[in-house]
């Protein structure tokens, strides 16, 4: 691919026509695809496909091997640190949304160390900071000051914020920022307008190219993912690992990771669009596996117990727990509204046995800037 933007790869697809080529694939294509040692976008949307879901116990086994080939036997473990529920948009589907009338909170410097001890006395050492969307309120210098505030307690701190434009992504790169993740949401192009009718996300395009703009501010790693339920899941994540492989190819210096947060009960929020079940997003899960074993995969604490005890091993490579979705929600402001709902509320110590019990090892520290290695897990 020789696109200058990602827009440019993406203008080439047409979402009914990748939903038509995903309801054709057949049992023979599904047993091409796993027959193949390397696979390719082709490969991944005949894995998600329906015709793929009764092989689902070959794929597992197949993203089983990979995993343990490319990452080992480990799991790395991180917390989010929810800094804001401010936003300036209006999201259909989120608790923070703009029109909803709750009591909004952004953590000061002292209470930013107050969760980072928090969350220190739990061993976490890599941690996600999270805020709603306000550009006035938690812009880009106030994550610049948040990470120098916490960088003496953490080895890894990455962001899941607004996006950005290039010169702020550059600065807070500078500052010691790991990684950033920043969802589509849903690559519909045409419905998008409906789940985000006011703000600045609600310009499709911007948000589209800020991966772009990321991996040229020079980031160790990008995750992507789509928030699935709002459309249909399996068409907007091959739009998903399209955008994936354009940016291994362009920018094939960077890291990339995946994530799959499922549409989760909040206040004010919309009902899923679509329903996704756990037998799904294993097979999803899987396809990604299969298709790129270098990929990182991350689940969250939005997954029931169960599910999340069973992924292991089967293509994750990194979770959280313990989590918090409301600013200050470890120590400084536990009852400040969540942006939705979490299904795992058991304690690190609790992950960890869980994560040793199926033979693997949690990891709470597997990269330091001082190193220049590969990252693991």
């Amino acid at each position: 691919m020789n696109a200058q933007h990602f827009a440019e790869v993406f203008k080439q697809y047409d979402w009914e026509a990748v939903k038509a080529k995903i309801a054709q694939c057949t049992p023979a294509m599904v047993e091409g695809s796993l027959a193949k040692s390397r696979k390719n976008l082709d490969d991944f949307l005949t894995l998600l496909s329906p015709a793929a879901s009764p092989y689902l116990e070959a794929m597992a086994q197949q993203a089983q091997q990979l995993t343990i080939q490319r990452f080992g036997k480990t799991i790395q473990l991180y917390a989010p640190l929810y800094v804001s529920n401010e936003c300036q948009n209006i999201c259909t589907y989120c608790g923070f949304s703009m029109d909803n009338k709750i009591r909004r909170k952004t953590l000061s410097a002292t209470e930013l160390v107050m969760e980072a001890l928090a969350l220190k006395s739990m061993g976490v050492d890599h941690v996600l900071l999270v805020s709603g969307e306000a550009n006035k309120i938690v812009d880009r210098a106030y994550f610049e000051r948040a990470i120098q505030t916490l960088s003496p307690y953490f080895s890894q701190i990455s962001i899941e914020v607004q996006p950005l434009d290039q010169p702020d992504y550059e600065l807070l790169q500078a500052a010691g920022t790991h990684a950033v993740l920043v969802y589509q949401e849903t690559y519909h192009q045409e419905v998008y307008k409906q789940y985000h009718p006011k703000g600045k996300k609600s310009n499709f395009d911007y948000r589209l190219a800020t991966p772009d703009r990321i991996a040229q501010s020079g980031f160790h790693k990008i995750g992507l993912g789509v928030l699935l339920g709002l459309e249909d899941w399996r068409v907007d994540s091959f739009f998903n690992a399209l955008h994936i492989d354009y940016l291994q190819k362009r920018y094939w210096k960077t890291k990339y990771s995946v994530s799959f947060p499922r549409l989760r009960p909040a206040q004010g929020i919309i009902e899923p669009n679509f329903i996704m079940e756990d037998r799904d997003l294993l097979q999803l899960i899987c396809a990604y596996r299969l298709w790129n074993p270098d990929l990182e995969i991350s689940i969250s604490t939005r997954e029931r117990e169960k599910f999340r005890n069973h992924i292991i091993g089967l293509g994750v490579t990194s979770m959280s727990a313990a989590s918090k979705t409301n600013p200050g929600g470890y120590v400084v402001d536990p009852q400040s509204l969540e942006q939705f709902e979490i299904s795992d509320e058991r304690s690190m110590e609790e992950i960890k046995a869980i994560i040793r019990q199926a033979g693997y090892d949690p990891v709470m520290k597997d990269w330091d800037s001082s190193y220049s290695g590969r990252v693991y897990g």
